[in-house]
């Protein structure tokens, strides 16, 4: 594959939740050699220990900073786990209907980026299909975010809430060029009515059906209806980040498949 791919440990959450160790050892067992943690600020201690026991690194990581009152915390915590760029994960769908809604969250992104910068970080937003779905004047919202960014802020393109979204994922990442530095790869169907099941809140699962069938019809990369080899030759130097929201199989066999999908494919 081009580079050594990641995996977003949200993917592994319950068994995270059970054994942060133990669960980092069977992803680095599968054959990665990169993680991207979640909510790592409030166990960056655990987290860094496991990272050093099975040999894996961190170049990314998710945490909640745009809403924060202390985005310091996190960025201290990055440096301690060698995490390079921070990422925000979510700002729900109903703070993404107006033009200016995106300028405001542009502009606060745009803040984060400089005092990511002051601790030698980058800091960057990772999307859902909602700002993409959600249009103004006949364009995705996400477009106007996208052009109120400073140039040093970086994105994390989900390519396949991106492509439920609506969107021509190949070409997007093509015009947003090296400003993508990651993409989450992930599979599953994208037809139907899932693109307009909008959640309005971070409750965790609790989503409309159409939605929470796109998040438990996941599948391994290459299964589904994401055109991956498309996406993967758009963005050739992004990191790729495998990722579930969701699996109705064993997780770690469907990461497991997704990295050797990676492998054979990836080139």
């Amino acid at each position: 594959m081009t580079s050594s791919p990641s995996v977003q440990l949200y993917t592994v959450r319950e068994a995270i939740s059970d054994d942060l160790q133990g669960a980092v050892a069977r992803i680095a067992e599968i054959g990665f050699t990169q993680v991207e943690p979640y909510a790592f600020v409030e166990r960056a201690d655990e987290f860094a220990r496991a990272f050093s026991d099975s040999g894996v690194t961190a170049p990314t990581g998710h945490a909640s900073v745009i809403d924060s009152t202390e985005p310091q915390q996190a960025f201290d915590a990055a440096n301690q786990l060698g995490i390079s760029l921070v990422i925000d994960p979510f700002i729900p769908t109903d703070r993404w209907q107006t033009a200016d809604d995106a300028a405001r969250l542009a502009d606060r992104v745009n803040e984060l980026a400089q005092s990511a910068a002051a601790s030698g970080l980058r800091f960057g937003y990772h999307n859902h299909q909602w700002e993409f779905a959600n249009r103004v004047d006949g364009r995705p919202v996400f477009e106007f975010f996208v052009e109120r960014l400073a140039p040093e802020v970086v994105l994390e393109i989900d390519t396949f809430w991106a492509t439920v979204g609506g969107i021509d994922v190949p070409a997007y990442l093509r015009t947003l060029g090296e400003r993508v530095q990651a993409l989450h790869i992930k599979d599953g169907p994208v037809s139907g009515d899932i693109a307009t099941a909008l959640p309005s809140s971070e409750s965790a699962l609790v989503v409309p059906d159409a939605l929470k069938n796109a998040f438990e019809r996941q599948v391994p990369a290459g299964q589904g209806d994401v055109d991956i080899p498309a996406v993967l030759a758009a963005a050739p130097s992004a990191l790729r980040v495998v990722e579930f929201d969701a699996y109705q199989g064993e997780i770690f066999s469907g990461v497991a498949e997704s990295f050797a999908w990676l492998a054979e494919n990836d080139r």
